[in-house]
């Protein structure tokens, strides 16, 4: 092995070393009896930060421009409690945030019903905490998602 198939290697990671050692690990959602492509299928990580950048843009207008008077700092601290009630409520009843619908996602149980509102409660404390959300199983769900049982779709 020359210099540059081990740097690419190191550069691809620990998944891509497992695949070419003959590991299948077969593709987003699979385990999940979700389809491969298309409407139904695992939501791609590129959708999903748009989407939440979106939803994270509209309440930061919302925080400043209704409830921070100019405070930048409280802006940040009503953008992250109005994050959480418009993902409750959004989530809870039309499955998606106006991010998630702009992008074509929605969120939906692991069983393909609707989410309940325990469990949108859970998702949503979890994904203003930050960190759950960068942290991604094999299907490429966040750990919010996974804990509260949910996934992230193409609409």
């Amino acid at each position: 092995m020359d210099n540059r198939q081990a740097i690419g290697s190191w550069l691809s990671g620990p998944r891509a070393a497992a695949e070419d050692a003959g590991v299948d690990f077969g593709y987003r959602g699979e385990r999940l009896g979700l389809p491969e492509e298309g409407p139904g299928s695992i939501a791609r990580p590129g959708r999903r930060l748009g989407a939440i950048a979106v939803d994270w843009a509209l309440v930061m207008v919302i925080g400043y421009g209704l409830f921070a008077r100019g405070d930048a700092q409280a802006a940040g601290n009503w953008a992250l409690g109005l994050l959480f009630v418009m993902s409750v409520l959004t989530v809870g009843t039309v499955g998606c945030t106006p991010g998630k619908r702009l992008f074509g996602l929605r969120v939906i149980a692991e069983d393909g019903g609707r989410l309940g509102i325990g469990r949108v409660v859970v998702r949503s404390v979890l994904l203003c905490l930050g960190i759950p959300a960068i942290i991604w199983d094999r299907d490429g769900r966040g750990l919010h998602d996974r804990l509260a049982r949910a996934v992230q779709v193409r609409g």
